[in-house]
């Protein structure tokens, strides 16, 4: 009955053998994504934001995407021939090596479903238009075209685009800018002249670099963002909503324009080589090819985790929290309550994500909490002898050394006073209601029961325990799943089969993760959070509110446990129910077997 600590396990496995250094690449999909499993620091070559989100384009030709997801607007394609990539407001684009264009997200307009062709050499995307520059020097437009910011002007000497949110800008062969779409406030109406190297385009306003690197600025100004600054030594430009950023020759940085988010305060350092503006957000890429962000991050778009170091993980209503394997915490996404500012430190052992506050275990078994403390959830029990935690909506729970459960927060229904014993061997706190499994294999419930959440299963089989937001999943010693509450969108009614390991409830969503690896959801999918992704090697997962996340198996021996065998990887998921080993299984190694 080890099996049911699957998402605890992590910290265990840590724990009994220190010989192991495990690390897991982060994959989260529905309204905020994120691909960390093939992130590394510094393999980026150009970058794009838009409305929420971000891209990255790796030196390898893939993209990765992260921030608000709700289109899948930040889940590009997995190909790896992409030369350039551009993001609109809820979709985006990418240009391939042989001319050809792909798009994806949002698409009630025909945004995202680029022109058929291969003679293709650059690519813009407005809020719900999208821009295509073609070989022959002419314009390609699609998308939504009540403005006419789709109507592109005839020609065919144009080396450069731009798109706005309802308007457009090219560049000429002859330095001369043309514009068309929305121009009620005179975005759309370019200055004279011929001396112009390169345009951008945000909200109500447009921008242009000219040959002696300086910036002029046209269109709505009501934030500053069309009062170019002063100077000569300008080389790129980039426009959002409201705010603008240039690159100046000795690699530093200038913002300007709306600032409630501080997406107009520059970041110091004079080692940027390309930038880029989201709606509210910056990015910047530095010469060792790593990538910074600043401004609103209510859903990551700002700081994506990087790296294939983590070891567990825990989604929220609308936030993540990771650990690493030096106990610290990595948390992204949105920060209304400051759920997302995790505590300094590198001595926590678990991790747990609520509506909108976060809580973490540490080694010493005390509990650290953070974010919203309206119903005094982030106010922690005393003590240190906690060894499990779990996060529900506005409350908490921890399991003692010695079975017993603790409550604390909202307790409107009665969800953070938890029944009485020591026999308990699991917890899991939903979003007015909690669950405990006992010793036994039997499972307790309690809190609000209007759908029958509360309402305790029969029987005494159970090996893992999940509650989402009005509904709970438990798993079987067979390998089997239940599920029982709320089903408005299906998500108590589980595929069949016997080959689950691990269980995940999100908001109205539901996860399983098989033997072989791979990830089985249902229920609500609005935001995609029920799309799995495909591959095989999956080890833990974590259903939030409009989100899920999955650690990838990417295990690396650091050295012999005991001298006995010793093997660069190995397959988690088989492992699943033989926690306690002598030594990682190494498949031409018969001595080497679970304990």
């Amino acid at each position: 009955m080890r099996r049911f600590l699957l998402r605890l396990c992590l910290v265990s496995v840590l724990l009994l053998t220190p010989g192991t250094t495990l690390a897991g690449g982060v994959v989260s999909w529905g309204i905020m994504a994120v691909d960390s499993g093939e992130m590394d620091c510094n393999d980026f070559v150009a970058i794009a934001a838009n409305g929420e989100h971000s891209l990255a384009l790796k030196d390898d030709g893939s993209i990765i995407g992260w921030g608000y997801n709700n289109y899948n607007q930040a889940t590009p394609p997995a190909e790896r021939d992409y030369i350039a990539m551009a993001t609109g407001y809820y979709h985006g684009l990418a240009l391939k090596a042989n001319g050809s264009i792909v798009g994806w997200g949002r698409d009630d307009y025909g945004q995202a479903t680029p022109p058929a062709g291969a003679d293709y050499v650059s690519i813009a995307a407005g809020r719900e238009h999208s821009l295509a520059l073609k070989a022959d020097g002419s314009i390609a437009c699609w998308g939504k075209d009540d403005y006419g910011q789709a109507s592109p002007p005839d020609g065919g000497d144009y080396v450069a685009i731009a798109a706005g949110s309802y308007h457009s800008l090219a560049l000429k062969a002859d330095g001369s800018i043309v514009c068309w779409g929305r121009d009620d406030y005179g975005q759309a109406n370019p200055p004279d002249g011929n001396d112009y190297v390169a345009v951008a385009a945000g909200g109500y306003h447009s921008l242009a670099l000219k040959t002696d690197g300086s910036i002029v600025c046209w269109g709505r100004d009501n934030y500053g963002q069309a009062t170019a600054p002063v100077g000569t030594d300008y080389v790129a430009i980039a426009a959002g909503s409201y705010h603008c950023i240039a690159l100046k020759a000795d690699g530093s940085i200038v913002c300007w324009g709306k600032n409630n988010y501080g997406q107009a305060t520059a970041p110091v350092g004079v080692d940027y080589v390309a930038i880029a503006a989201g709606g509210y957000h910056g990015l910047a890429l530095k010469a060792d090819g790593s990538i910074i962000g600043w401004g609103k991050n209510d859903y990551g778009q700002v700081t994506p985790p990087v790296g294939r170091d983590f070891v567990a993980i825990d989604a929220g209503r609308r936030h993540s929290l990771t650990l690493r394997p030096d106990g610290s915490i990595v948390a992204w996404g949105w920060n209304n309550h400051g759920q997302v500012t995790s505590p300094a430190g590198a001595d926590f052992v678990a991790i747990a994500a609520g509506f909108y506050h976060s809580l973490a275990l540490k080694a010493d078994g005390s509990i650290v909490c953070w974010g919203w403390n309206n119903h005094g959830q982030v106010t922690p029990p005393a003590g240190a002898d906690y060894v499990v935690i779990s996060a529900g909506g506005y409350h908490g729970l921890a399991l003692k050394a010695d079975g017993s459960i603790v409550g604390w927060g909202l307790n409107n229904h009665g969800q953070a006073t938890p029944p009485a014993g020591a026999d308990y061997v699991a917890i899991d706190a939903g979003g007015e209601h909690s669950l405990a499994l006992k010793a036994d294999g039997s499972i307790v419930c309690w809190g609000r029961n209007d759908y029958g959440q509360a309402t305790s299963p029969a029987g005494a089989d159970y090996v893992a325990i999940a509650a989402g937001n009005s509904h709970n999943l438990a798993l079987k010693a067979d390998g089997s799943i239940v599920g029982w509450g709320w089903n408005n969108h299906g998500q108590t009614t589980p595929p069949a089969g016997a080959d689950y390991v691990a269980i995940a409830a999100g908001g109205w969503h539901s996860l399983a993760l098989k033997a072989d690896g791979s990830i089985v959801c249902w229920g609500w999918n609005d935001y995609n959070q029920s799309t799995a992704p495909e591959g095989e090697d999956f080890m833990a997962i974590s259903g939030g509110g409009y989100h899920s996340l999955a650690m990838a198996c990417q295990f690396k021996i650091a050295g012999d446990i005991n001298g006995d065998c010793k093997v660069d990887f190995f397959d988690f998921a088989a492992m699943a129910g033989n926690w306690l080993i002598d030594c990682n299984v190494d498949p031409n190694n018969p001595a080497c077997i679970p304990k």
